[in-house]
């Protein structure tokens, strides 16, 4: 597909939705009024929006605790994300669960976990089941580099290469997995020679919006038809720390703003009327937390519903 005929009106508006989200965060957060640990988005917004932009709604999506973008950008309902955030009984999850547990099953969006690569298993697992039915549906994995410290993503691949499952694992490599810088973990940091090891189909792929969706719109078309799992790395970085609202302590003097304004201001060249989509987004931001700030926290007799223990 030419840059002509790609939706630049639709990958800005979604872009622009999950920047003004996380700054809005940022703003409300000192508040105490967010009733969720944050663990913030900026700067990886390419890689939400090109793959959701490129993958069907029947798609089923598995994302992880650093999912604001992955769920902004595949429309997971958006007041009922204010709502989790602020702990009330309309959230995503009755407002118990908070910022890394979203999830929205009408969209096939997976809810998430706290824990790192745990969802990983769970998006094989999930693939395994699509090839066992005969569905043309495709998993979509998303999760950082660190999460390939764990074994578990290991076994993982191995699996979905073994039994030739239809999913697409999608790495997104700011080379931290909190502090600890990629070099420090791997002896050698050659992502896409130890993947495509396992079988894989695996690529790196240059991080702007464009080139994530076409590439991505490609391989999607690949895994239906042949139902052989694929990998793409896409280097990424993230302004925020780990957890919270301040710099990340790893990003060089404006690194990570320069690198993702630039690409915002390109979208934004490329839309003629992107000042009406700023106001449409500030007015879906505004209505959401409205909607938050008035919805009523669950009541005490409904704290055990809907929670399962195992002790």
């Amino acid at each position: 597909m030419s840059k002509e005929k790609f939706n630049f009106v639709e990958a800005y508006y979604r872009y622009k939705k999950i920047r003004r989200t996380e700054e809005r965060i940022t703003e409300i957060y000192p508040t105490d009024k967010i009733k969720s640990p944050v663990h913030l988005s900026i700067g990886q917004e390419s890689i939400a929006v090109g793959c959701s932009m490129a993958s069907s709604k029947k798609d089923i999506i598995f994302s992880n605790y650093r999912g604001h973008a992955h769920f902004i950008a595949h429309g997971g309902d958006y007041k009922a994300f204010w709502s989790e955030l602020y702990g009330k009984s309309n959230g995503l999850s009755s407002g118990k669960a908070g910022s890394m547990h979203l999830g929205d099953l009408n969209i096939n969006f997976m809810f998430t976990s706290a824990i790192v690569a745990s969802s990983i298993p769970n998006a094989v697992g999930y693939a395994l089941a699509q090839k066992i039915k005969n569905l043309s549906n495709v998993v979509l994995c998303y999760h950082g580099d660190g999460a390939m410290d764990e074994g578990v993503f290991w076994e993982s691949i191995n699996f979905a290469s073994l039994k030739q499952l239809p999913i697409l694992f999608i790495c997104e490599n700011n080379e931290y997995a909190i502090y600890s810088h990629l070099k420090k973990r791997m002896y050698q940091a050659n992502i896409i020679e130890r993947v495509r090891s396992f079988g894989l189909k695996a690529k790196k792929i240059k991080n702007d919006t464009f080139t994530i969706f076409e590439e991505t719109k490609k391989i999607l078309k690949k895994i239906r038809m042949n139902s052989t799992p694929h990998f793409i790395e896409i280097s990424t970085s993230r302004l925020k720390d780990h957890v919270g609202i301040k710099n990340s302590p790893n990003m060089k003097k404006n690194d990570s703003r320069l690198i993702e304004d630039k690409e915002l201001l390109f979208l934004r060249s490329k839309v003629k009327d992107f000042k009406k989509i700023d106001k449409k987004i500030e007015s879906e931001i505004d209505k959401a937390i409205r909607y938050a700030e008035k919805s009523k926290y669950p009541k005490q007799n409904e704290i055990l519903s809907n929670v399962f223990s195992n002790l």
